[in-house]
């Protein structure tokens, strides 16, 4: 028998993933990529008996390697909280799919868990921009403001390392930052005792100023932003785009990264309000998908800006005014 973890490699995979190993540490085989790579399964070939744990990657996206898999005999455990469409019922697939605007993958692995873990998945609802969520939990565990912030501070550059249009856009690969934050039963600990996550502060500090200067010279419209095509730009675009909504919550919000292969990676966010969710306006784009307030576009022709401009005000510009 084989075990595997496929897993997003952002803050909510490898927080999702952290807690199941803390439970249960035995050695398996570890998949995982950029945060925008999420055709994982079909790298699992599977066999009878072999036991696959699926982490924080959309179920619609993988639907035809998940029967694959479940018809070779392998099991499957599948965490997620993106569109997934109808869940195929099969012996052996334990599916815990929430996909409300609440919910993130490692909060569903907190539930199933009973909480034994929960500092990690406060990280990752700061780290997949869900702060009232992160910040109720971390009250709700007696958390001070100080150590709320060092969570948060964590979540944010644990998510910000995931994004990049190749694992040499990225600081630290994911299935080596799992392999040091393995050691670590609680995140303070890993704070205070590895050199990781100053490493990562720094990048983000650097790339982050970076990005925040080009917020108001690369508007290309009201809401939508196009970063230049340079490697820091393409690891800031996830976090800039949380922080604008953050700022900016009754606006809808795009930034476009350039791809060194010629079109642009998305990243959506919508405000609560809005009755069109992220993942309904990505997925109408070939490479689209997301949950329900953020979204993203794998890959956006340069010939399809203009249309995802006028798509983008057509159906979301009017929530700024609501």
């Amino acid at each position: 028998m084989t075990r595997y973890y496929a897993f997003n490699g952002d803050a909510d995979g490898l927080c999702a993933l952290q807690q199941l190993r803390l439970e249960d540490p035995q050695p398996a085989t570890l998949v995982t990529g950029v945060k925008r790579d999420i055709a994982l399964l079909r790298s699992i070939a599977g066999a009878n008996g072999d036991a696959v744990t699926v982490l924080d990657i959309s179920l619609y996206e993988n639907r035809t390697d998940l029967l694959r898999l479940l018809h070779s005999g392998a099991s499957v455990r599948y965490f997620d909280h993106h569109r997934s469409g109808p869940i195929p019922n099969h012996l052996l697939l334990d599916a815990f799919i929430d996909e409300s605007a609440e919910a993130c993958t490692a909060i569903l692995v907190d539930r199933y868990l009973g909480g034994r873990h929960r500092r990690w998945a406060i990280v990752a609802a700061f780290g997949d921009n869900l702060t009232r969520t992160a910040r109720g939990m971390a009250s709700e565990a007696g958390l001070d403001e100080r150590a709320t912030a060092s969570l948060e501070r964590l979540g944010t550059c644990l998510n910000y390392n995931a994004y990049g249009e190749s694992i040499e856009d990225l600081h630290w690969h994911p299935a080596e930052l799992a392999r040091l934050m393995l050691p670590f039963a609680d995140p303070f600990d890993f704070i205070d005792q590895s050199a990781v996550p100053a490493k990562l502060y720094a990048g983000y500090e650097d790339d982050m100023a970076k990005a925040r200067g080009q917020v108001d010279r690369r508007s290309v419209a009201p809401g939508i932003i196009v970063l230049p095509n340079e490697s820091w730009a393409r690891r800031a675009i996830g976090v800039l785009t949380n922080e604008l909504a953050h700022d900016r919550p009754d606006t809808p919000h795009a930034v476009l990264s350039p791809k060194t292969s010629g079109g642009f990676t998305v990243s959506v966010r919508v405000p609560a309000h809005s009755p069109v969710s992220a993942a309904e306006f990505c997925g109408r784009f070939e490479t689209g998908g997301g949950r329900k307030l953020a979204g993203g576009i794998n890959h956006l022709a340069e010939a399809e800006l203009d249309g995802f401009v006028a798509r983008f005000h057509a159906q979301l510009s009017q929530l700024t005014a609501s």
